[in-house]
């Protein structure tokens, strides 16, 4: 255990750790927390170490209630000076805290779990998903960020895509991500389940040795096609003769349909309840659909595509839109 002991310091003696997981804090949970602290006082000291290059103390743990402290025109702070010596041990210290106390933006998080990998010994995917109590699909999601370009990057840090739509899109070559890019640049996306819809659509179809092209298809393989189409395009011109049959119930008065369903009002129900099952499935599918009609004309398709480990097609499962 290594040596500590605590000090009332100088504000202007600490300064924060220039590699320090955080980077962004919100303002806002600051003076909340620095309202927190002028009325019950700092409830746990901060963590620093001596800093023998620039002087002073650089900080370990707690960088916002620092932060706080600047906001409220403290000059003093109370501190656990330790002796630590391992700057990594430091990092992940510091990186704990904040994972577990204020979220993180993703690329932060991501950042600080690739330089858990690159520079401690043994550490694996599964080894920093335990450390900070995570699960390794969690920690394998935000990692995936790293890949997107830089400028999807910039547009997720801003707040313009969410990051379920920021993870779907990085599963895609640097060019199949371009193209979504580009369409979300023309505002062709409604929401971010569209993005999310449509880059699983292209990862789909990224991952295919060929795409299906009509014109190198077998006389037979045609006349399949033809029949299947003409057979899915008159399912749902008879959906949409249902929709009529269903219109007309909806224009009925309520005491008038308890009338007529005299006895049958529940099971009625729950057989419209069943139609409704089915609508929302097959709304999906059609999405999906759309997605991949839209997808086909710009996808770059990847030749080397092959099935990965376990652990990576847990998080494609996880990156799999889900229905909406």
């Amino acid at each position: 255990m290594e040596p500590t002991v605590q000090r009332v310091l100088k504000i202007s003696q600490v300064h924060r750790n220039p590699r320090q997981p955080r980077e962004h804090f919100d303002q806002d949970a600051l003076n909340e927390l620095a309202a927190s602290i002028d009325k019950y006082g700092l409830m746990q000291a901060i963590e620093v170490r001596p800093d023998n290059n620039k002087g002073g103390y650089e900080i370990v743990a707690g960088e916002r209630r620092w932060r706080a402290h600047q906001i409220l025109g403290r000059t003093k702070i109370r501190a656990t000076i330790t002796s630590e010596k391992n700057e990594l041990q430091r990092f992940k210290r510091s990186m704990s805290e904040n994972v577990t106390r204020e979220d993180m933006t993703p690329f932060e998080e991501a950042h600080g779990y690739q330089r858990i990998l690159d520079e401690e010994e043994g550490a694996t995917i599964e080894s920093v998903a335990a450390d900070f109590s995570k699960t390794t699909t969690y920690v394998k999601l935000r990692l995936a960020l790293l890949d997107l370009r830089i400028e999807v990057q910039e547009l997720v840090q801003d707040g313009k895509i969410g990051t379920q739509a920021a993870v779907q899109i990085a599963s895609l070559n640097l060019a199949n991500q371009g193209s979504v890019l580009s369409k979300f640049v023309r505002g062709e996306f409604a929401s971010d389940n569209e993005i999310v819809h449509f880059a699983y659509a292209m990862k789909q179809q990224q991952d295919q040795a060929v795409l299906m092209i009509v014109e190198e298809m077998t006389e037979e393989q045609r006349t399949e096609r033809t029949v299947a189409q003409k057979k899915t395009r008159t399912t749902l011109d008879k959906i949409e003769q249902v929709r009529g049959l269903l219109d007309e119930i909806a224009r009925t008065e309520p005491m008038k349909l308890a009338e007529m369903l005299d006895g049958q009002v529940g099971a009625r129900l729950e057989q419209l309840d069943r139609v409704a099952e089915s609508l929302t499935k097959a709304r999906f599918q059609l999405k999906q659909a759309k997605a991949h009609a839209e997808a086909r004309s710009l996808v770059t398709v990847n030749p080397e595509a092959e099935a990965d480990s376990d652990g990576q097609q847990a998080a494609e499962a996880e990156r799999e839109p889900a229905a909406a």
